[in-house]
């Protein structure tokens, strides 16, 4: 240690031209201990006194001591005695405690100073290199590697570190030390050997060694600082940036869902079958349960994303963020709105389409029942009616003809009914729109068709019946008639044929003339009348229709489980309405006061932000939990749109009520998460205290007259003039374009407090990053890509290389890189 402290000196007195040699006596008459101390300074000290006697020593060292203590060192037992005595323990303690205030203790590296400093220095200078571990100031540095590490960091051309081995440490530590003396006037403070052969180096030592590493590369630590807060600023660049591009991904990303969603709500095509529109409105459950949730998160987390990057923007100095055409929140909000209103009604027009098709399916099955019947009935009765069965017929089978006729008559009249009926629910299937209104009307037209066809045929076949009985009755008189007289006529004709067979035997010419007259006579009996003859008329009993009775029979016990079945669905309905409505009636009130609960919370101020932060994140969980009973309720309203519910009494709230208030609640509470968090940010980089933060509340809430968590114009306009500004109409036009960059009329409460610390902000500046960049550049106004490779981290290099436009001055040199625009950028309106 004496040798380290000894070359430590020198190195510094021979900036004034001379040295020591022996570090216990030549520092005993405080002479050159004052000169040190001027030296490492750049101070004057109180004259010295050049007698050689002991009090002048004294008074000497003692200027040297007091000096050391003005510098804020406390210099314990070390008194001026005992320096001039030479007490080598004492002035090595004070050499090292010189060493300590003015070579290590300004050393300070990320907020820490002194040896965490060096340390935290010596530790990232060579973390890039292998075989090198900092770890402490001994047994850190016994393989000179390090000592290598540090030459090789700053000045590559020096060392040649890929030829260095870990196991020979002696060629390390005096490669180091022989350098160092040779190019960066560093003379040699420690022993190659005796570090070697040192179980552990001493601490104090190695540090004032290593402590003239940090001071001679101060120009390189000047670039490291320059380079430090280039890369914060390009950090809270790339952060942005980030976050920028997430934005855009997700806003691109929500925009196409709407946009691919929103015509598929629009669409009221209706189906054809009962099935496939119970399979639409499934669609639009699972839209509602399952793809709409999550979208409603992303549109949050996307104005949570906006608000959180406006809030950072602002507290590092950036303009605001300018979302791409077609993707600010607005844009979002609107295609949103778009989504709802083309959501609204959807529902209900499913409900009513599924409604629609079950009267339909009704109709359809009544109307196909009707006409089975109605052409079973006629099957075969247009074959009956062209029948010519009367052509043969008798009299008395005609006047049973007539009377079947007219019973058939008396049915058909009968079935007019029936096919009024039929036209008539054909008519409604064409008003309701019925897919398959061609076929029923195709049946009901050939129905009515054939119902004409048979009227006129009926009509047809009684005029022949008539004809034909009129035609039967004439040739029945006339059958009569002769009937009448074939009896006498009969007789008669047995006379005359007896008569004219009678054999006769005369004698006289009188005899024969009276025979002559007589036969005479009976010719002119001969046009005697036709007898009558009895007319058989046979009474052909109508055959009445018989009534299928025990087909009605059957259809009684029918209709009556019909009716039980529906008494019992309907007693089910009813009790699934209860479940659901008792549900309903407790979580719709339950989301309106926790949504009352939220605006309170978010207006009143209790505690620290970190307090509300807390308390609203345990509200979120509490209400998250609370998810399952919507869940609940969901099953409940699928169950009872499965049975084709469409009113309930029992509740005031629908499913869509509670699905659009829990929404807004989950929203609601993450919007207020934050706002407070975003409260935090800005405390934290303004320096605002919990007694200004509360201040700002207090008057925030009290111009918040309509208690809406924002502020109207007029409201802020007074609150304004309350804190004593006096502004025109341009000058409060123009403190609105900050505080309302959006134009929606209102000021939330962290724009408020962004106004009221506007001017606090401790934040980087274009200037100061350019003159870091200036640093780096070894002062020229260009800065070349190796540049930016060797000073900044990967990464970031490559992101200014690719950022930074060619520099055009009349010094540039080829890959010479503009950093000055680009700083100016950083902080202006880019594309950054």
């Amino acid at each position: 240690m004496p040798r380290t402290f000894t070359a430590w000196c020198n190195s510094h007195l021979r900036k004034a031209g001379t040295q020591i040699e022996n570090i216990e006596e030549d520092f005993r008459d405080g002479l050159k201990l004052m000169l040190l101390l001027e030296v490492i300074s750049g101070e004057r000290l109180a004259k010295p006194e050049r007698g050689k006697m002991r009090v002048h020593k004294i008074s000497n060292v003692n200027k040297a001591l007091d000096f050391i203590a003005s510098k804020g060192v406390k210099l314990v037992s070390i008194g001026a005695e005992e320096i001039v005595d030479g007490n080598v323990k004492m002035t090595l303690g004070m050499i090292w405690t010189i060493i300590l205030r003015f070579a290590i203790q300004d050393i300070s590296v990320e907020e820490t100073s002194a040896k965490e400093g060096l340390l935290l220095w010596c530790q990232r200078k060579t973390a890039p290199y292998k075989n090198v571990n900092i770890q402490n100031f001994h047994i850190s540095w016994k393989d000179g590697l390090g000592f290598c590490a540090l030459i090789h960091r700053h000045r590559p051309e020096l060392i040649d570190y890929g030829k260095l081995r870990k196991d020979d440490p002696l060629t390390n530590l005096n490669t180091a030390f022989d350098v160092a003396e040779k190019f960066l006037d560093i003379p040699k403070m420690l022993d190659a050997e005796d570090i070697v052969g040192t179980a552990r180096p001493d601490e104090k030592a190695i540090m004032t060694y290593v402590s003239s590493f940090y001071h001679a590369f101060s120009g390189a630590q000047k670039a490291e600082t320059a380079a430090n807060r280039i890369c914060k600023v390009l950090a809270v660049n790339q952060e942005n940036e980030q976050l920028m591009e997430d934005y855009e991904r997700l806003a691109s990303d929500l925009l196409e869902w709407i946009r691919r969603t929103i015509p598929w709500l629009e669409n009221r095509v209706p189906e054809n079958t009962m099935h496939a529109m119970q399979q639409k409105l499934e669609d639009f459950r699972d839209y509602r349960r399952l793809h709409k949730p999550p979208k409603v998160q992303e549109k949050c987390q996307l104005e949570i994303n906006f608000n959180t990057l406006q809030t950072k923007l602002r507290l590092s100095n950036r303009p605001a963020f300018m979302p791409s055409e077609g993707r600010m929140v607005s844009d979002i909000n609107n295609a949103w709105g778009c989504l709802e209103q083309a959501e609204k009604g959807y529902e209900e027009w499913l409900l009513n389409e599924i409604r629609r098709l079950e009267r339909l399916d009704h109709l359809a099955e009544k109307f196909r029942q009707k006409a089975s019947i109605h052409e079973a009935w006629t099957d075969g009765k247009e074959a009956m009616l062209r029948q010519k069965d009367y052509e043969t017929a008798t009299l008395s089978e005609i006047k049973a003809l007539l009377k079947k006729h007219e019973a058939f008559e008396s049915d058909l009249a009968a079935h007019q009914d029936r096919v009024e009926q039929i036209a008539a629910i054909a008519q409604e299937l064409n008003e309701l729109d019925y897919y398959d209104s061609p076929s029923v009307n195709a049946r009901c037209q050939k129905i009515c068709d054939q119902w004409d066809n048979l009227g006129a045929l009926t009509q047809k076949r009684r005029e022949a019946l008539e004809r034909t009985e009129k035609l039967l009755e004439t040739i029945d008189q006339l059958y009569l008639e002769y009937a009448k007289r074939a009896a006498p006529f009969n007789n008669w004709m047995e006379g005359a044929m007896e008569d004219l067979q009678d054999t006769f035997i005369v004698h006289t010419i009188e005899e024969i003339q009276g025979l002559t007259t007589a036969h005479e006579q009976f010719k002119a009996t001969l046009p005697d009348a036709d007898k009558e003859r009895l007319a058989i008329l046979g009474i052909h009993n109508e055959v009445s229709k018989i009534v299928q009775t025990y087909h009605v029979r059957q259809l009684v016990p029918r209709r009556d489980q019909a009716l039980t079945e529906e008494h019992a669905r309907q007693q089910h309905n009813e009790r699934l309405r209860k479940q659901f409505g008792a549900q309903a009636n407790v979580i719709g009130p339950w989301i309106q006061t926790k949504m009352e609960e939220i605006g309170r919370i978010s207006i009143e101020m209790h505690g620290t932000l970190e307090d509300q932060l807390s308390h609203l994140r345990q509200y979120e969980k509490s209400i998250v939990n609370y998810k399952p009973k919507i869940d609940m309720l969901e099953c409940d309203h699928q169950l009872i749109q499965e049975a084709l519910i469409f009113d309930n009494k029992h509740t005031n709230y629908t499913m869509e009520h509670i699905r659009v208030g829990w929404e807004q609640l989950l929203t609601t509470i993450a919007r207020t998460i934050n706002e407070v968090e975003n409260q935090i940010l800005t405390r934290d980089a303004k320096g605002i205290s919990q007694e200004q933060m509360n201040e700002f509340r207090a008057s925030f809430n009290h111009f918040d007259r309509k208690k809406t968590g924002m502020m109207d114009t007029d409201d802020f306009r007074a609150c304004l003039i309350s804190m004593g500004y006096n502004m025109g109409e341009a000058e409060f036009a123009r403190i609105m374009s900050i505080v309302d960059p959006n134009r929606l009329g209102v000021v939330t409460f962290q724009a408020f407090i962004d106004f009221m610390s506007r001017e606090t902000a401790d934040t980087d500046t274009a200037d100061q990053v350019m003159a870091s960049f200036k640093i780096l550049a070894g002062d020229k106004n260009y800065i070349t890509e190796d540049e930016l490779r060797r000073e900044l981290p990967p990464d970031q290099a490559e992101y200014c290389i690719a950022r930074m436009a060619p520099y055009a001055g009349p010094d540039s040199v080829p890959g010479a890189l503009d950093y000055m625009s680009f700083s100016t950028a950083l902080y202006g309106e880019s594309d950054l």
